[in-house]
């Protein structure tokens, strides 16, 4: 890395930039200060390497720029869509008419958003008793999933069923379950009403549920065949789950594509355009050869379903030819208590992303007599709030990784809503797919996935089928 740079007037210029890197106009601000070698020392990109690599980012931004105004980037484009919210509100609609239980079956790219977003929905919302529970069955794991399923109202039951291709074995699986299921229990003529399946269009000889629902009469919504399961967060995979979940679907997209505006626009300053410094700096440490791992630590469990979407996005995008450092998820402040020693004492190999939440004033306040204890391990919380507490771990987090000279990178925000999580849904897309085309790698395939589970099918074929 670069060597340790005096504290001249250009390293303050430098600083200075870093903490621009966010823009008034969206609801998070990302500081890289961390990550630069006049904060952390040689351990941290030089003003050289960080030209260099904020070059190939942005020409990772003009191709990725180009390949947008040429209608060829449907998952980020979909954002300025209002066009299709009504019909996918109405089908929500429609389909939780009478509802009580909404389980949700698909896994990987069509479960982690939709969890995700239930996730806030329970922040925003609580234990809303007018709608529908809303349960994501992504692992088919028996007999769990057969008991849980058999203790709802059977009545009030509906089964909403997404693959991309129609072929996801765990998902056939239990979508077969769950029409046997309705049948043994004498539903199987009301299919139509209970079941909504969401897959791309085409030929059903191709598309194994498709065949199912065009034989058992179930309806089919159409999953973009452009839009990977991962980058499909702002179409149906995402928007009819926050539908049904009462969220605010303009507003999530309306708010991605703030972001995505900001970062294609041309005028727009590389240090005001998160998700460019965000490329920028991957491609730096990457460059430097020391990047192994790359962790994403939000100050509150509100957010952990976040990184494990973010986790399928890095690991399934980035991963190929042999690159791609290891996505970690972390939650603070539980993880100060398991990870934290490694990242400050381990091997010198991750970047970090702190998430951090307005927290100060909020919440319980402990005795202000407690100020004056003997014990400072008491004496240090009276009078002060449980968010007090979590703003000085997120703080003191962040000071310590900086003091160890480890990278991190800061994303402060006001509030948990459909507003945030859209920009960061967005942001997290377009840093994914330039830090791709910086490594020069497709970020949008995953060959590697498709080879074990064609092994999987080989080996199921194999096994000799019992006869009942």
């Amino acid at each position: 890395m670069g060597a340790r740079q005096d504290m001249s007037v250009s390293v303050v210029r430098e600083k200075h930039a870093a903490r621009k890197s966010t823009c008034r106009h969206l609801p998070y601000a990302q500081d890289i200060s961390g990550c630069l070698a006049g904060s952390i020392g040689p351990n941290g990109l030089s003003r050289v390497e960080m030209d260099k690599a904020l070059s190939a980012a942005q020409e990772a931004l003009k191709r990725l720029r180009e390949e947008y105004h040429a209608g060829k980037a449907p998952v980020l484009s979909i954002v300025h869509r209002d066009d299709d919210l009504v019909q996918i509100r109405l089908a929500a609609q429609k389909f939780a008419a009478g509802a009580k239980d909404i389980v949700l079956f698909g896994i990987g790219g069509s479960a982690l958003a939709p969890r995700t977003l239930r996730q806030l929905s329970r922040f925003l919302h609580g234990g809303d008793q007018s709608a529908p529970a809303f349960h994501v069955m992504d692992n088919p794991e028996t007999p769990w999933m057969e008991r849980f399923i058999s203790r709802l109202d059977l009545e009030g039951l509906r089964f909403l069923v997404i693959s991309k291709s129609g072929s996801t074995a765990e998902t056939l699986m239990q979508c077969l379950w769950a029409i046997d299921y309705l049948q043994v229990h004498g539903l199987g003529s009301s299919l139509a009403q209970r079941m909504l399946i969401i897959t791309e269009p085409g030929d059903a000889r191709h598309n194994p549920l498709l065949r199912i629902a065009g034989l058992h009469g179930i309806l089919v919504m159409d999953h973009p065949p452009d839009i990977g399961g991962r980058f499909a967060a702002f179409s149906i995979v995402g928007m009819l789950p926050a539908s049904l979940l009462g969220l605010d679907t303009a507003r999530l997209r309306a708010s991605a594509a703030r972001v995505l505006d900001l970062t294609l626009a041309e005028d727009t300053p590389p240090e005001n355009n998160p998700p460019l410094m965000g490329a920028a700096l991957h491609a730096g440490f990457l460059n430097a050869g020391q990047l192994k791992a790359v962790i994403m630590m939000p100050y509150t469990s509100q957010l952990s379903l976040f990184t494990a979407w973010w986790r399928q996005l890095w690991a399934e995008s980035l991963g190929k030819q042999g690159k791609g450092p290891l996505p970690v998820s972390a939650t603070g402040p539980l993880d100060q208590h398991s990870q934290l020693q490694l990242f400050l004492d381990g091997p010198n190999d991750k970047l970090f992303s702190i998430v951090m939440p307005e927290t100060a004033g909020l919440g319980y306040r402990a005795p202000a007599v407690l100020a004056d204890d003997a014990d400072e391990r008491l004496s240090c919380l009276g009078g002060h709030t449980i968010g007090d507490l979590t703003d000085c771990e997120q703080r003191a987090t962040v000071e310590s990784l900086m003091r160890k000279g480890r990278p991190v990178r800061t994303f402060r925000f006001h509030e948990l809503n459909e507003e945030f999580l859209g920009a960061m849904f967005m942001h997290f897309m377009l840093e994914t797919i330039l830090t791709g085309y910086v490594l020069g790698i497709d970020p949008y395939d995953q060959p590697a996935v498709e080879f074990s589970k064609k092994i999987t099918r080989d080996l199921l074929r194999k096994l000799p089928v019992p006869q009942l």
